[in-house]
């Protein structure tokens, strides 16, 4: 009798994985990913969030959840050993650019000292053999040179800006210093089912077209991005793990992930507008500061190194996402 195929993945099956930030935006999904292919997911979270697509899903009664916060390096530790991890993703962070702007302190302490914090733990737990860091786009600040490629200085000028490139740099020292096996990710916006800050562009929209609303843009809607869709994400740290288990050569490396498609913010309110059969005019409140105003990546050594590609199209992607929070708000009903 043919061996039972449980998963054609080998490399997650019963690998013991660590995701902090498990229940935020992209942690939710990733988690959702790594458990559908098999692995055992820990997570340490400081705060339960009810709405939080870990829990809708139920996904949160099939992993460990550990009580606690990220930057508490004695916890990380405990849960590193306990558990055996293998893989680390290090989500955790405080990811709200206006936030960071109002509360830079706070930031600071979230994405910059929870890095040290998690590359600490993990240098003195051997047993762990990948670990991906979250950095962003917005490490690069601001620059002449477009697309942002990786060879690009980090220059953030901006609080969320510096807190991610400080954690960039932490890594790659860790990995410069020690030889910790970790690699960095600097995507683009990410947008998707399960973000529920409302004052991002993309769930904000589509919420206020659900209500009968207009759609409010808090910049002038020129800013440009790149956006990138949650599940290409979560699968893309995935691939970045595997390729790193495959090759350890590659740590120390960062990689930007991106579909390469810059949109005004204007341009994507107008794609949501047409998903939703919308009329409704924005209303342009033109109040943003402190942010970037043009900026998107080049994924080339992604693609050339780690033969990635995403997964959707933007549009599809777009479609994706208004189901979902149709869904959402249909349920909550």
């Amino acid at each position: 009798m043919e061996d039972l195929v449980i998963n054609k993945n080998v490399f997650w099956r019963d690998r013991p994985v660590m995701v902090t930030g498990g229940a935020g935006f992209l942690g939710s999904w990733l988690v959702k990913r790594l458990y559908e292919a098999g692995a055992e997911v820990v997570c340490p979270l400081r705060d339960q969030v009810p709405q939080s697509e870990l829990i809708r899903s139920g996904m949160a009664n099939k992993v460990n959840l550990v009580e606690g916060d990220s930057t508490n390096q004695v916890l990380l530790e405990r849960v590193l050993g306990e558990y055996e991890v293998d893989t680390v993703f290090h989500l955790a962070a405080q990811t709200i650019v206006p936030i960071a702007n109002r509360n830079p302190v706070s930031t600071f302490d979230s994405n910059i000292k929870g890095t040290w914090t998690l590359l600490e733990a993990c240098r003195r737990s051997p047993q762990v053999k990948q670990i991906i860091v979250a950095s962003s786009d917005k490490a690069y600040g601001q620059q002449e040179k477009l697309p942002y490629s990786e060879e690009l200085p980090l220059e953030g000028a901006f609080p969320y800006d510096v807190s991610k490139a400080c954690s960039d740099m932490l890594a790659r020292s860790y990995f410069a210093t020690y030889k910790l096996p970790v690699v960095i990710t600097r995507c683009g916006n990410f947008f998707g089912g399960g973000d529920l800050n409302w004052n991002r562009i993309v769930p904000g929209t589509i919420r206020s077209i659900l209500r009968g609303q207009q759609p409010l843009i808090r910049s002038d809607g020129k800013f440009i991005r790149d956006y990138f869709y949650i599940e290409d994400g979560a699968a893309a740290y995935m691939l970045l793990a595997e390729k790193l288990g495959d090759n350890p050569d590659l740590a120390g490396e960062a990689f930007n992930f991106s579909n390469e498609i810059q949109l005004t913010v204007l341009e994507i309110v107008e794609k949501i507008s047409v998903i939703m059969c919308s009329n409704l005019e924005p209303q342009i409140c033109g109040e943003a500061t402190g942010e970037i105003r043009h900026q998107y990546l080049s994924a080339e050594k992604a693609r050339k190194m780690l033969s990635w590609k995403p997964l959707y199209g933007i549009d599809e992607a777009l479609k994706e996402t208004v189901d979902w929070y149709e869904r959402f708000f249909r349920d909550a009903r």
